[in-house]
Parts: C-alpha cells; structure tokens; sequence
C-alpha cells in the first residue's frame, strides 16, 4: 500500500473517531427522551462490555485475572466510566448537547490543574500558565454566572464535574493499569464490564422509573453503547498502534466542533456568540497548555489519554 493511500486511511480514520466521539452528546440528548439518566449510563455501559468483551474473546484474549488488577479496574470504572456518564446524562436535561461538548473539552485544563496540585507536574512555563487561565476563563464565558437566567446552571456544573472526573480517571490510569503487561483491549473490557456493575447497583437511585423509550431513544442508546462506546475504543486503540499517540491526540481537539455541529443541525441548538466565542477561548487555552509539556498530549476533551490510556471516556 502507498504512503499517500495509507495517509488517506489514516486521515479517514482520525475524522471517523472524531465524528463517533463528537456525537456521543447527540446519542445522550436523545436517548434521554424515554430513558432516565442512569438507564442511559447502565444501558451505555452493558453494550459497550459487550462489544468489547466480544472483541477480546474474538481476538484470542481474555479477561485480566488477579484480585488487585480487578479493585483497580473498579476505582477506573467508577470515575471513568460510571460517574461520568451519569454526569453527562443529568447535565444534558438542562445543557444542549454542543455546550456539553464544549465544556467537556476542559478535561485537559483539569488534569494539568489536579497535577500541579498533587505535585505530578513540574512548575509551568509562563505559557502552559497563561493557558491554564484562558481555559478556564473561556469556560467561565460559556457559564455566564452573572446571568441570573443562564441556560446551564446546575446542568453545567454536572458536565464540568464529568470532566473532571476523566482527569482523575486518566492520571489513576496512567499509574495504576497502563503498561503493566495487560492488553488494553482487555483493560477496556474489564473496565467496562465493572462500570456496568456500578451502573446497575445505582439503578434504584433512580427511583426505578418504568422504560418509556421510543424508537429514537432505543436506536440512540444502541448507537451510544456499540459505536460511541464499544467501537470507539477499539478504533482508539487501532490509531494509536498504526500512527501514534500524537495523531490520535489531535481528534480531541475536533470534538466540540463536531458535538456543536451536530447539536445545531440534527436538533436545531442555538449556539449563541457567548458560546462560540467561549469555545473559541477554551480550545486556544488547551492547546497553549500544551506547549512545552515535553509529552505528547492524550486526546483532549473527554477521552482518555493516548499514551497511557486503557480506555476512552467520552464518549
């Protein structure tokens, strides 16, 4: 095969990965029209354990064994996976699906912040500082918390707290599970089998109501748990052994632009100047809290990062 062929397959895989996991927020916004939050996040979670579960067996892998390598995969389950999800499904019954992903997008502003607290990263260069800040001031923008009437409110401090939750998840992650010998198409199904537990045992906070789901919402969480989930992973995965963690890297930087796109086209959102211009600062501060990081980054906004992740979160 040709390099230009196989750089067009690699381009067209990187679009396929940003557009599955830019519409995670889409599949959320619909499936919640008949389901609860937490059905969403249990049903999410099964089918993505499936899949993946289906593609470890199919490849001649098998599950991790060992008690200690389990309670690890639960606490990732729980703050990747089970507490995320459920976040994103709560926040999104007040906040539209493109301003999810646009908040979720501050997940790398989080890692650095939660590093620099724990004394993981190293002082920052004026730079990565300046960005820290933007960030975080884009974020505020898209908030707007002098706006008595906001639109996000308690919806959006959910879709942070999700965010924030993914870096936690990914600097665990990193020093806990990745690179200890295990495949990661085997952590990923692990993973997901233990958020599915999770997600179950929290079922009857939910007051248990009866499945109300139409046509939408069951194709949509269908989508959301097989491709958004299962299939992203594994895509994720494929990336990063064929072209590296830096391409894959750059997919996260795709996500708010295609989880806004989505929004306004599919489900007729208002995006808004505030928002766009909110996004706009976000995204700059990402990438200048890049700079100088002497590592490649992890894919943004939501996913886990690609040089030590075993699992994607956004998903």
């Amino acid at each position: 095969m040709s390099g230009r062929v196989r750089s067009l397959l690699g381009w067209g895989r990187l679009g396929l990965l940003a557009l599955l996991w830019g519409s995670t927020f889409l599949w959320i916004e619909l499936a919640l029209t008949g389901l609860s939050p937490l059905q969403v996040t249990a049903a999410r979670c099964a089918l993505g354990a499936l899949v993946l579960t289906a593609a470890c067996y199919g490849t001649g892998r098998r599950l991790p064994r060992g008690r200690g390598v389990w309670g690890r995969l639960v606490v990732a389950a729980f703050f990747c996976n089970a507490l995320p999800f459920a976040l994103f499904g709560l926040g999104q019954q007040t906040v539209d699906s493109g301003q999810a992903g646009v908040l979720n997008a501050t997940t790398p502003l989080w890692s650095l912040a939660l590093g620099l607290g724990t004394g993981a990263e190293r002082p920052l260069r004026p730079v990565r500082l300046a960005g820290l800040l933007l960030g975080f001031g884009g974020t505020v923008v898209i908030f707007a918390p002098w706006q008595r009437s906001g639109s996000l409110g308690w919806g959006a401090l959910a879709v942070l707290a999700a965010a924030a939750s993914y870096a936690v998840a990914f600097g665990y992650m990193g020093r806990t599970l990745a690179g200890k010998g295990i495949p990661t198409l085997s952590l990923s199904a692990a993973q997901l089998v233990c958020a599915t537990g999770l997600a179950a045992l929290a079922l009857p906070a939910d007051g248990l109501p009866p499945v109300r789901a139409d046509r939408t919402a069951l194709i949509a969480v269908v989508v959301l748990g097989v491709l958004a989930t299962g299939l992203t992973f594994h895509l994720t995965y494929r990336i990063i052994a064929d072209e590296g963690a830096t391409d894959a890297a750059a997919v996260g930087y795709l996500l708010p632009v295609v989880s806004l796109a989505l929004g306004a086209i599919v489900l007729g959102e208002d995006v808004g100047l505030r928002v766009g211009a909110g996004m706009a600062v976000v995204l700059a501060g990402v990438g200048m809290t890049r700079r100088g990081s002497g590592r490649p980054p992890g894919p943004a906004a939501g996913s886990a990062g690609a040089g030590s992740a075993t699992a994607v979160g956004a998903r």
